[in-house]
């Protein structure tokens, strides 16, 4: 008897261990912790990059040091690019991640989004002497995109006859669109600004908008004390003004109403 009541007894201690780590807390962790952390891709001016003196700055940097220093924890950045920020929260690499991540269906099924926080636009640049004005006038051109990004997917499925050239990060793509080693470039109308900024001659300029995004904060699956924390620092913030003044001070531009008027509605 005794030894089956210890038998007993063993399972259903390790039964409770099983379920506290199934149901493990990641608001409760990063507080213990003392730190949270926040990936963030650095090669995508204006949401992530460094300066001359070797920094990480841009909007995303400045939002994520905003939410730590909201929450009461030190801020790691975890450096990622465009097409690793997904897989680099879901290893556990990252806590969460504020990286011009737009929120997509696809995304959805791997991670949990905040309410968005801010919006991107997709859009095509390219020098003012070229006449473009539409996707059907990308077939058999070079598009430069960075590599899994929002825009890859949009050339790729909407200007099948297009030639899409895809770099690691918009960095890099700057880069050539800047030199000359592309004439056209599918990315964001802050980062065509600053193609034309790099190298005036060029003359680089938006051509149109393909399509507008929500931009969301990303964190693993089932974590509703993290999402509801988040979702309200979100909804403050924008409220408050902090995020649109981080976001004028980077883009130029302000938040779209309806980004605040959707925080707002949500629950």
């Amino acid at each position: 008897m005794m030894l089956k009541k210890w038998l007993l007894t063993a399972v259903a201690v390790g039964l409770s261990s099983m379920s506290a780590a199934a149901f493990a807390d990641a608001l409760a962790d990063i507080k213990a912790a003392g730190k949270i952390r926040v990936g963030i891709d650095l090669g995508a001016p204006f949401y992530g990059f460094i300066d001359d003196k070797m920094q990480p700055v841009g909007s995303d940097v400045e939002a994520a040091r905003l939410l730590a220093k909201d929450l009461g924890v030190e801020l790691e950045i975890v450096q990622t690019t465009n097409a690793a920020r997904i897989p680099n929260l879901l290893s556990n690499k990252a806590d969460l991640i504020i990286s011009s991540l737009s929120i997509t269906p696809e995304r959805a099924k791997a991670v949990d989004f905040s309410i968005p926080y801010g919006a991107i636009q997709a859009a095509v640049g390219a020098p003012k002497s070229l006449d473009i004005k539409g996707m059907d006038d990308l077939a058999g051109k070079a598009v430069a995109v960075t590599r899994g990004g929002p825009q890859d997917k949009l050339v790729t499925e909407g200007a099948p006859k297009a030639k899409v050239v895809r770099f690691d990060d918009e960095a890099a793509s700057i880069t050539a669109a800047a030199s000359g080693q592309a004439d056209i470039v599918a990315i964001t109308p802050p980062i065509i600004a600053a193609i034309a900024k790099r190298n005036p001659q060029r003359e680089f300029e938006v051509k149109f908008v393909i399509h507008s995004y929500e931009l969301g904060i990303a964190m693993r699956q089932n974590e509703p004390a993290l999402k509801a924390w988040v979702d309200g620092w979100v909804k403050t913030n924008l409220n408050n003004g902090k995020l649109n003044d981080i976001h004028v001070k980077y883009a130029g531009v302000p938040i779209p109403d309806e980004i605040v008027q959707k925080a707002n509605a949500a629950q």
